[in-house]
C-alpha cells in the first residue's frame, strides 16, 4: 500500500477532518443505540443500527475523496483464497485457545463442555442469551456480517487507505487500530451506565477492548497491506465474533469462565502468525529485488 499513487484528492487536513467528523458521528450514533435504543437486548443482539450508519458514512465519506470499494481493499483479488486464509485462522488459533481453556477446567475437576447457544460478547460476559434456533442463528451470522463489512470497511478500509496515502502504512495502521480501539469502549460506559461495573472496573475493562481490539486491528492491517485487500480480515473478523456469540465453554462452576483468556489467547496467536507470514514476505521481497 505505501508504493501506491495517492489516490484521495484531499489534503492532510482535510483527511483529519474528514476522519474527526466520521468517528464523532458514528460514535454518537453508537452511544445513542447502546444506552437508550438497547437493540443488543432484543433477539438481533448487536447494535446493528449503528453499523448500518457506519457503512452509509464510510461511503459518503470515500465519495467526498474519490475514492471506490475496490480503492479500499473491496475488489475480487483471489477473493475465495483470501476468505479461506481468514476462516483458517480464526478456526486454527481459537481450536488451541479453546482446547487449552477445556484442559485447565478439566485439571480444576470442573468437567467442561462445550455448548451452541447465541449470546451476545462482551469481555465481562454475555449481556443477553438466546437457545439456539435457525431464526437466531441466522440473525446472528446477518447481523455478524454487516458489522465486519462496516469496521472493516471503515476502519482497515477507508481510514487505513487515507492516513496510509499521506503518512504511510505504519503511521496509518496504528491509528486505525487505536480509533478501533476506542470505538469499543462503549460496553465499559454501557456497564457503568447499568449499574453492573464501577468506574475502577470500567477503566480496567476499557484499557482491556483498547489493547485486544488494537491487537486485531494491528494484524488486519497487515493483512490488508499484504493482500491489497480486506477478504482475510473480514473472514476472520466474522468468525471470531461468530464463535464468541454461538460456541461456549460450560462447566460445573459457570459458562465462559475464561472468555477473556480464550480471547487473548487467540488473539496473540493470530497476531504472531500475521506478523511471522509478513516478515518472511518482505524478506523475500527484497531478496528477489536484490537478484534483479
Amino acid at each position: 500500500m505505501e508504493n501506491q499513487p495517492v489516490q484521495i484528492k484531499k489534503s492532510k487536513k482535510e483527511i483529519i477532518r474528514i476522519i474527526s467528523i466520521l468517528i464523532v458521528v458514528t460514535t454518537i450514533v453508537k452511544y445513542i443505540e447502546f444506552l437508550f435504543i438497547r437493540t443488543d437486548q432484543t433477539i438481533i443482539a448487536d447494535n446493528v443500527i449503528t453499523k448500518i450508519f457506519c457503512i452509509i458514512a464510510t461511503l459518503l465519506a470515500m465519495k467526498i475523496c474519490g475514492l471506490k470499494l475496490s480503492d479500499v481493499g473491496l475488489k475480487n483479488k483471489n477473493t475465495f483464497k483470501y476468505i479461506a486464509c481468514g476462516l483458517g485462522l480464526g478456526i486454527f488459533t481459537f481450536a488451541i485457545s479453546y482446547g487449552l481453556e477445556m484442559l485447565v477446567l478439566a485439571a480444576q475437576g470442573k468437567e467442561p463442555r462445550l455448548s451452541a447457544f447465541i449470546t451476545n460478547f462482551g469481555l465481562s460476559g454475555a449481556t443477553s442469551e438466546f437457545s439456539l434456533s435457525i431464526q437466531a442463528l441466522i440473525i446472528c451470522v446477518i447481523v455478524n456480517i454487516i458489522n465486519v463489512l462496516a469496521e472493516e470497511g471503515m476502519f482497515r478500509g477507508f481510514i487505513l487507505k487515507s492516513v496510509t496515502e499521506h503518512w504511510g502504512f505504519k503511521t496509518g495502521n496504528h491509528v486505525q487500530a487505536f480509533l478501533f480501539g476506542i470505538w469499543h469502549i462503549v460496553m465499559c460506559v454501557l456497564g457503568v451506565y447499568d449499574g453492573q461495573m464501577s468506574v475502577v472496573q470500567a477503566i480496567v475493562f476499557a484499557i482491556g477492548y483498547i489493547v485486544l481490539a488494537g491487537i486485531l486491528a494491528i494484524e488486519w492491517g497487515t493483512c490488508v497491506n499484504m493482500t491489497g485487500v480486506l477478504w482475510v480480515g473480514l473472514s476472520e473478523h466474522f468468525f471470531n465474533n461468530f464463535i464468541g456469540n454461538f460456541l461456549h465453554v460450560v462447566s460445573t462452576s459457570g459458562t465462559d469462565e475464561f472468555q477473556i483468556i480464550r480471547i487473548v489467547i487467540s488473539n496473540f496467536l493470530s497476531l504472531g502468525i500475521v506478523l511471522l507470514v509478513s516478515k518472511r514476505k518482505s524478506s523475500a521481497e527484497k531478496a528477489l529485488q536484490q537478484h534483479k
